[in-house]
């Protein structure tokens, strides 16, 4: 993943920090690199020496991290609040032990289990979280870092603004563009690791491999925030808003904390990288060593087509998997899975063009014969008298939807919600918003001709969409001749979606079939098919119900 270097923001001036630093660090930030290797009990805190250059504390009482020292800084906590998961646990059962270069810390805390393990010579932090059941609310690790120390690299996650505009959340600042910690604007398949670097120091979490969260490979959700008093990284461990599946349970990670000289992680960290079998007697509960776990591997996918990208992923109710497929010939290879029977999804964008099963064994490699697509599955293929968008399940292309995996709709950035489409006019896909809201821009209109043929025969008209909110699902009408009925609503999250950076929901298509009748009679006069958007629920403006679309078509 790229370091973003766009709309740099300072948190406190150099000064300040450096003075702020001093004060929270206290004593220990003289012995930060003490090399020794091993750890201590402070009374409070278990106390870790990693023997590099860095330092850290787990809390005694509840398994915060409550310190996080790296070659004399101290980097952990702003507003007053440790490193934890979700917002912190309750009073716990809280142990350390040393098994020659590793250091465990376990946390126990009713169900839920948390695990530190330091390696002796590194500058990381292992991080694993045991989630038996929903006793304990876990929707994430939050590594909060402190003020002043890194530069605002991406700032639409930026918290600070003096409007708030949505929820407690959403906040605009005056030049009416808006910030908030949900506009992350990338997808799980997108990224390993976020954090933040001066050049000279860097501080990163980088994920694990997302087999125990939910929502597979295109979710979006929290990633980092920045504000006034410090910033965040986070690593979800089940995440609800606009989510797709039901909550996975059982363990999660490592997924690291990382301190470097000023680059990148290092890549063996990346979750489809790391060796963990020196934690394979650590007696983690729930850990599977990488010896137990098994491949998938396809040699091939035809069927596909060379303008998208294909990614192929494995689910159960237990864990979910996935991997890129290779753009010349469909190759794929899903390491590291759980031993179990799954469903397998291929996807053209986000768009699932075909499913099927596969059984993973411990130790062993499964191997798929060539997938073919039926033709049938894509709806692309299907011939059309026109089209608006493309068939992949996603809204891109279409008016304003980049911005909207990073701004609120209201976002100044924003073009008009609103406005009318010609069919042939070469800017179909691009004047067309990407959302429709029954308070905003229903009722938006697409003008087409039809041939004398055409035009006397009856014909299916298409609407994909790729989420919903309040259950807002498309009506039309067609030169105000013909209305179709209200269709039922698909099943779809029942949280904020559009407003929160996320079109990723359920894709779903809706088919209109519309009688001869219904158009005009002369060839050289445009039909007017007006596009609603249905539902007795939702509130006003961009909390209206609403949609997200992915492609339209009048089919031949």
């Amino acid at each position: 993943m790229p370091k973003h270097t766009f709309g740099r923001r300072t948190l406190l001036t150099t000064a300040a920090a450096t003075a702020a630093t001093a004060a929270v660090a206290g004593p220990l930030s003289a012995t930060a690199s003490a090399a020794a290797f091993g750890y201590t009990d402070d009374g409070s805190n278990y106390v870790v020496d990693t023997g590099a250059s860095l330092v850290f504390k787990v809390s005694k009482t509840n398994g915060d991290l409550t310190s996080l020292v790296h070659k004399g800084t101290e980097y952990q906590g702003y507003g007053g609040k440790n490193s934890h998961v979700e917002s912190g646990l309750g009073t716990s059962t809280v142990t350390i032990k040393q098994s020659g270069p590793t250091i465990l810390i376990s946390v126990v805390y009713g169900t839920l289990k948390l695990y530190y393990a330091a390696r002796s010579g590194e500058n990381n932090v292992y991080v694993w979280t045991n989630k038996a059941d929903t006793s304990v609310s876990a929707t994430r690790y939050i590594l909060r870092v402190r003020a002043g120390l890194f530069l605002n690299d991406q700032p639409d996650s930026y918290t600070y603004a003096p409007t708030t505009i949505e929820a407690s959340d959403v906040f605009a600042k005056s030049d009416g563009q808006t910030r908030s910690k949900h506009y992350s604007k990338l997808r799980v398949i997108d990224y390993d690791y976020v954090g933040w670097t001066t050049g000279s120091v860097g501080l990163y979490v980088v994920r694990s491999n997302h087999e125990k969260a939910s929502g597979g490979p295109f979710y979006r959700s929290l990633l980092r925030h920045q504000s006034a008093d410090g910033g965040g990284l986070y690593e979800i461990l089940y995440y609800g808003e606009n989510q797709t599946e039901a909550q996975r349970f059982g363990l999660q990670g490592p997924y690291v904390i990382a301190l470097t000289d000023g680059g990148a992680p290092s890549s063996s960290l990346y979750h489809a990288n790391i060796d963990t079998s020196w934690a394979d007697s650590l007696g983690i509960s729930g850990y599977v060593a990488p010896s137990a776990r098994g491949r998938v591997a396809g040699v091939g996918i035809t069927g596909r087509d060379t303008a998208y990208a294909y990614t192929v992923g494995i689910a159960n109710s237990d864990a979910q998997y996935w991997a890129s497929a290779r753009a010349s010939d469909g190759y794929f290879s899903i390491t590291g899975a759980l031993p179990g029977t799954y469903t397998l999804t291929v996807y053209k964008g986000e768009l699932a063009v075909y499913t099927g099963s596969v059984t993973v064994t411990a130790g062993g490699t499964t191997t798929l014969n060539t997938i073919a697509i039926p033709s049938s599955n894509d709806p692309s293929n299907a011939s059309a008298i026109w089209r608006i968008g493309n068939w992949d399940g996603t809204p891109s292309g279409f008016k304003n939807a980049d911005l909207m995996t990073y701004a609120h709709p209201s976002d100044s950035r924003a073009a008009s919600w609103t406005g009318n489409v010609v069919i042939g006019s070469g800017t179909e896909t691009s004047a067309f918003p990407c959302y429709l809201w029954k308070d905003v821009n229903s009722g938006i209109i697409v003008y087409f001709k039809l041939t004398a043929a055409q035009l006397a025969a009856a014909h299916t008209l298409r609407i994909g969409v790729t989420t919903a909110y309040a259950n807002g699902r498309p009506q039309i009408t067609v030169n105000d001749t013909y209305t179709s009925a209200v269709p039922t609503p698909p099943a779809q999250p029942s949280t904020r979606s559009l407003t929160v950076g996320s079109y990723r929901g359920n894709n779903y298509t809706f088919t209109y079939s519309i009688p001869a009748s219904a158009w005009q009679t002369d060839a050289g006069t445009y039909n007017t098919l007006k596009i609603y958007v249905a539902s007795g629920s939702g509130t006003t403006s961009y909390l209206s119900a609403g949609t997200s679309i992915d492609a339209i078509d009048l089919l031949a």
